[in-house]
């Protein structure tokens, strides 16, 4: 019995530090978002998702934790994670339509407008790739 709740315990505890590690998505809501992203001169990060869509599921479980993947966007980007069918989703997706979903967005939080964007599901490498893009982009247009 008791091989069985350490077994538990070390399950947990893995489990609560892969998501330490990985992308931190902000609990404020999106007009929050923007001002904060204004305030710290970074572009937002934008996970449009759907409660039903595997991939975004599977981005959920096997992207986002990601140590290296968290180190990258936690300091170059404000993340935010909004539900396209909940809440202020509807209504940000007048403003960003998706096509598909997971939609990654890119957003300047000064002119709204996007600055890159990606659809479906991305390995860590290549959403790290895409965040490095977006980086350069942001630098060419300064």
């Amino acid at each position: 019995m008791k091989n069985i709740v350490l077994v538990l315990l070390l399950g947990i505890s893995k489990m609560v530090l892969a998501q330490d590690s990985g992308i931190k998505f902000e609990k404020s809501n999106w007009n929050q978002a923007i001002q904060k992203a204004k305030a710290e001169n970074k572009i937002i990060f934008m996970d449009a998702y759907t409660s039903w869509c595997g991939p975004c599921k599977s981005m959920q479980a096997r992207v986002f934790p990601d140590k290296k993947v968290g180190d990258y966007f936690n300091e170059n980007f404000i993340n935010v994670k909004i539900d396209m069918e909940q809440g202020e989703g509807p209504a940000i997706a007048l403003k960003y339509p998706v096509r598909g979903y997971p939609t990654l967005f890119f957003i300047d939080p000064k002119s709204g407008k996007i600055v890159n964007q990606a659809l479906g599901y991305k390995s860590t490498e290549q959403l790290i790739q895409i965040g490095e893009q977006t980086q350069q982009k942001k630098k060419a247009s300064i």
